[in-house]
């Protein structure tokens, strides 16, 4: 009889990690970012496996964030379970989370500023994620409950930097069957199952409220559409790109000046685009950068009546003046 193989489920996270891997160079460190749930302990056993194999050295990560009684001995624990898995460096980074954008975001930047500094100071090639397709689906979801535009539709991409999300294709029941496969007790957060957070409400609530009243598949579906979506914000982002080199020149005085011909022979979806990339160079901070502004600033192109200037965060002031965008300081600034 011949050697049964791995089961399904792990033989599926394997396949996804060896073909993250095929992308790094053989030798380079791997790190993973473990929470201890069953999506980021599936990943951490699989690259244990996968990296034994394709002859790069892997390690992990967790970040314990501070915000629950005992999250210091269950990120010891999570370290004890990647060192068992033969990950090394396996070690614990504690934070301090700070209160701006609320709960979420602010744990979200601790959490990868734990991580950017790991990566840095063992001099990882890169960080495994283990995000899911139902987390994409979520992400959709909750960028269509905020009426963002395609970039954030699009979701989260399969490659960030050094960032790599090899699971993006692999639903979440999957990772806890690979999981029970492998012997590994993953742990519930539980503020995966508190109301009071958006995206918790979308997995209990909102997702099965979908399958159940639309049919089955529908976090495929989602993730499906932001593949499309981020195909499409790429060429368009691209197109902005260019005419954004093209178009933009620095004027002597510091500030930015985009043509506003060539800006008013644009489609819609590029020229905004270039007005966005053009504000954040001009110094607008990008997270308050909201859509309202760049529509504002759209209207001094398409919709121009004598309007003195628009006002952006950052205290970027936009002027047109002799056929130009002019982006730069408000007076008060």
């Amino acid at each position: 009889m011949g050697a049964v193989g791995p089961d399904p489920a792990v033989a599926a996270v394997r396949l996804a990690v060896r073909r993250t891997l095929g992308m790094i160079e053989v030798g380079d460190l791997v790190l993973v970012a473990c929470s201890g749930g069953a999506d980021s302990l599936a990943l951490a056993g699989a690259l244990a496996f996968e990296a034994s194999r394709s002859g790069h050295r892997a390690g992990g990560v967790t970040v314990d964030h501070g915000l629950q009684e005992g999250s210091a001995e269950r990120a010891a624990g999570v370290v004890a379970v990647m060192a068992d898995l033969g990950l090394a460096p396996a070690e614990a980074h504690a934070v301090t989370v700070g209160t701006d954008g609320g709960m979420e975001a602010a744990a979200r930047t601790a959490r990868y500023t734990a991580l950017d500094e790991a990566a840095t100071r063992h001099r990882a090639t890169a960080v495994l994620l283990g995000h899911t397709l139902d987390d994409q689906a979520e992400t959709v979801l909750l960028g269509l409950a905020r009426g963002s535009g395609a970039r954030s539709l699009a979701g989260m991409p399969a490659v960030t930097g050094r960032y790599h999300r090899p699971l993006l294709e692999l639903g979440r029941d999957l990772t806890h069957r690979a999981c029970h496969a492998m012997g590994l007790v993953a742990w519930e957060d539980p503020h995966n199952r508190d109301p009071a957070y958006a995206r918790a409400r979308v997995r209990a609530d909102v997702l099965p409220a979908l399958e159940k009243d639309l049919g089955p598949g529908m976090a495929a579906a989602l993730a499906r559409t932001a593949r499309m979506l981020r195909d499409d914000a790429d060429a368009l982002d691209d197109w902005a790109a260019r005419v954004r080199a093209e178009a933009g020149t620095d004027e002597a005085d510091g500030t930015v000046a985009l043509d506003v011909s060539t800006l008013t022979g644009l489609p819609r979806a590029v020229r905004t685009r270039v007005i966005h990339r053009t504000a954040i160079a001009a110094g607008s901070p990008p997270g308050t950068l909201a859509a309202v502004h760049v529509e504002a600033v759209d209207a001094l192109v398409t919709g121009w009546h004598g309007q003195s200037h628009v006002d952006l965060p950052g205290r970027v002031r936009v002027r047109r003046r002799y056929e130009k965008l002019l982006f730069g300081p408000s007076e008060t600034r």
